[in-house]
């Protein structure tokens, strides 16, 4: 699936984010983001071994659920000067383009 493909691309780009943190951070924001942001391509994946399209759009609820709060911890990450402006806006594009990609599949699976 494609939009689980993109969840892969935006898990790495956090851990890719989240490895420059300070390391008093390891057990804090870090594996806050780090989980949130697994859960996502996770959730689609579990979602499409469901039977029905309803069981599927639970689990992309889950997805979105888990992305909107990593858009927080991105939030987060910005104010308390852990990431750049750039890369907090290269990251928070590309999340909202997933968001967006994702609430379009839970959609269509309603059609």
């Amino acid at each position: 699936m494609e939009i689980w493909s993109e969840a892969i691309m935006m898990t790495k780009a956090v851990y890719d984010l989240t490895s420059l943190f300070p390391t008093h951070e390891k057990y804090g924001l870090c594996a806050q983001m780090n989980r949130a942001a697994v859960s996502i391509p996770s959730n689609i994946a579990e979602g499409c071994s469901r039977r029905t399209n309803l069981e599927f759009s639970r689990f992309l609820e889950i997805a979105l659920g888990s992305s909107f709060e990593l858009e927080t911890q991105i939030e987060i990450s910005k104010r308390v000067l852990y990431i750049s402006q750039e890369s907090y806006e290269t990251v928070l594009n590309e999340l909202h383009t997933l968001q967006k990609r994702v609430n379009a599949y839970k959609e269509k699976l309603k059609e």
